[in-house]
């Protein structure tokens, strides 16, 4: 069947892509300059010290020996244990995945809400002041970095108008309220970049629906101009979208860390960024190993809306 047929190659694709970054990840890590005994024992450390607790964390072994135990311990949810303090690192890694997730996917789907608008606006106005100033808006949100939007929120609704807390994160099964009100500034910092960058995209997308047959035939027929943008227009427009999405996400997770740090929230880009100053290799290669693994599936998710968006495209990848 067709469909099973494009399902299944997506899938090794997948599988393949999950494989090479495993092996970058590691290798990466393992390349780093300095030895992780050496910064658990300090500086007073002698060579023998350290020899020693190198042989203890099993870190003098090959190489492919760590790496092979590293892949099969993450098939059944074992990242390993920490360096420092021994704690297992998916137990580490579990409530700060909650916390970047909910930055990241709230500060998509707010982008998406912004910008699918305002890139339409765009499109239809684009020879006149309207379509000028959004796309003006647009090339300035886009020169904007996350931090500064960031700083610039929190003195006008955090320390100007008191409405909003500046900084710290209250889990959502404590209170619903105020874990909503934590995340406000922090997804807004984050969704007025990636916003700019999507309403360019979809800008031109729609561009190029106004030129359509399809198009000109519905206002022919009695369509109003944005009526039959929306109706015939988007699901076409929907592919440039979901592509831009895809490849963004990447930028989301990095704009991320940085927000977390300006926002004192514990999610794993403090931890990330923690790990690292320590020498903590096993959370670090934990970590990114953990986000690169959300990427590929988000850009695998990508692969298959667009055989639900355009069917066509099935028939093609099975082929």
């Amino acid at each position: 069947m067709p469909i099973l047929a494009f399902l299944g190659r997506r899938l090794a694709i997948f599988a393949v892509s999950l494989l090479g970054a495993s092996l970058l990840v590691f290798a990466v890590c393992s390349a780093l300059p300095g030895q992780v005994a050496e910064v658990i024992l300090g500086e007073g450390a002698t060579p023998a010290q350290i020899d020693a607790l190198t042989a203890e964390l099993g870190l003098n072994r090959p190489w492919t020996v760590r790496y092979s135990e590293w892949v099969g311990g993450m098939l059944h949810g074992d990242f390993g244990q920490s360096y420092f303090t021994g704690q297992s690192v998916m137990d580490l890694m579990a409530p700060r995945i909650a916390v970047t997730w909910w930055l990241v996917l709230f500060a998509l789907a707010l982008s998406i809400v912004i910008a699918v608008p305002v890139g339409m606006v765009a499109a239809m106005k684009r020879r006149s002041w309207v379509g000028f100033t959004a796309s003006a808006l647009a090339q300035l949100g886009m020169a904007i970095p996350a931090f500064w939007a960031a700083i610039v929120l929190v003195l006008i609704f955090a320390v100007g108008l008191h409405w909003l807390p500046a900084n710290g994160y209250i889990p959502l099964r404590v209170d619903p309220v105020s874990w909503a009100s934590h995340l406000v500034l922090p997804v807004v910092s984050l969704a007025i970049v990636q916003s700019a960058v999507l309403v360019r995209y979809v800008r031109s997308a729609f561009i190029e629906v106004l030129s359509e047959d399809y198009y000109r035939t519905a206002r022919a027929v009695g369509w109003r101009p944005f009526p039959a943008l929306l109706r015939h227009g988007l699901r076409n427009a929907a592919l440039s979208l979901v592509t831009v999405v895809g490849l963004q996400l990447s930028a989301v997770l990095v704009g991320a860390i940085v927000i977390e740090q300006v926002f004192a929230l514990p999610g794993l880009g403090s931890q990330l960024l923690s790990a690292v100053s320590q020498r903590d290799l096993m959370i670090v290669q934990g970590i990114v190993m953990f986000l690169a693994a959300s990427v590929l599936l988000i850009n695998f998710l990508v692969d298959l809306s667009y055989a639900w968006i355009d069917p066509r495209l099935r028939a093609e990848g099975a082929r």
